[in-house]
């Protein structure tokens, strides 16, 4: 661990990697017993999809209509949360089956969406993260991210490990630690050489992660990258 500002940065093991469609441009990543499901995308392309972790196989595949462009999704209570980009509206299916059982609708962009076990939470883009009522979407209250000194923004996908929010900042290869309840930055993950050169020339930056409570793992990729990687955080 280092630090930087006076905020630890930690590091990290790779445990494995695996296949990745290259035509994926992942907005939103969930991993559950050997299974990934993933949100992409693109205006006329955006999707939902069920993969097997281990050959990249789709199982199962959803497809947004054309002018709903995928974001980020969550597992919560056996149903799949996934959000639009600028639709403002989200999307709620069975985890089985991928049957839409509802809509919501939102005033803000759609970005990342995770959870607590309580609540939604949801990013925008800005500093701000959500917390939302989960029957009927409503703001419960909101936090705005910073690192001591000035605002975080490009808040984009989230996940909710041990107590704390990881957030990929945008455009970049960082991901955040944040206290849920104080919105300050605990701790900084740098995923930079992740990738070889030649690989991240003609990938997307990094954007999508999935956390496996059974084995305190994390998976990470990006848009168009070629892999995703199971590590564990030091």
């Amino acid at each position: 661990m280092i630090y930087v500002n006076s905020i630890p940065r930690y590091s990290y093991n790779i445990i494995n990697t695996y296949p990745h469609d290259l035509s994926d441009s992942t907005q939103g990543l969930v991993y559950e017993s050997g299974f990934i499901y993933e949100s992409t995308g693109g205006l006329y392309e955006s999707t939902l999809r069920k993969v097997n972790l281990q050959t990249s196989e789709i199982l199962k595949l959803h497809k947004l209509e054309d002018k709903d462009y995928g974001s980020g999704i969550t597992l919560y209570d056996n149903k799949i949360f996934q959000l639009t980009w600028k639709s403002n509206i989200g999307f709620i299916y069975d985890k089985d089956s991928f049957k839409l059982i509802n809509k919501v609708y939102y005033n803000t962009e759609g970005w990342g969406i995770t959870h607590n076990h309580e609540h939604l939470i949801m990013s925008d883009g800005t500093d701000r993260i959500y917390f939302l009522n989960p029957i009927n979407f409503k703001k419960v209250y909101s936090i705005k991210v910073h690192d001591r000194f000035r605002p975080v923004t490009k808040l984009n996908k989230l996940e909710f490990i041990k107590g704390e929010i990881y957030a990929n900042v945008w455009k970049s290869d960082k991901i955040a630690r944040i206290c849920p309840y104080s919105g300050e930055i605990i701790g900084w993950l740098d995923f930079k050489g992740l990738l070889s050169p030649k690989e991240y020339k003609s990938a997307g930056p990094l954007n999508g992660m999935a956390y496996d409570k059974v084995s305190n793992h994390v998976f990470v990729t990006g848009k168009l990258w070629p892999k995703i990687f199971e590590i564990k955080l030091t």
